[in-house]
């Protein structure tokens, strides 16, 4: 059953573009060259409060729930230290898990 893990993040204004080029340009490739997804959707949320920010969300499809715990024991740890030591708190995520119904 496919899986589609979503992080959701909280991106501030002045570094909105460099973020956004660091995340199509390094950080996504690098996700996907785990081999634990099938694609995925970059997508910016809209008719938000952006006030503090801009909010994006990434979409990875997993082909089953095997290959998510994977990319989280194998390579989430690294990827998501990579980010907090470029962004800091300038870019903040959640992360939610759920499976395709349909």
């Amino acid at each position: 059953m496919q899986h589609l893990y979503n992080i959701t993040t909280l991106v501030a204004h002045p570094i909105a573009k460099d973020w956004l080029r660091w995340m199509k340009e390094k950080h996504i490739p690098e996700i996907m060259c785990s081999g634990c997804f099938l694609e995925y959707r970059l997508l910016q949320l809209k008719e938000q409060d952006e006030t503090e920010g801009l909010t994006y969300s990434l979409q990875l499809l997993a082909g089953n729930k095997e290959e998510y715990e994977r990319y989280l024991r194998e390579f989430a740890p690294a990827l998501r230290e990579d980010a907090r030591q470029h962004w800091g708190e300038n870019a903040l995520s959640f992360r939610t898990l759920m499976q395709v119904v349909n």
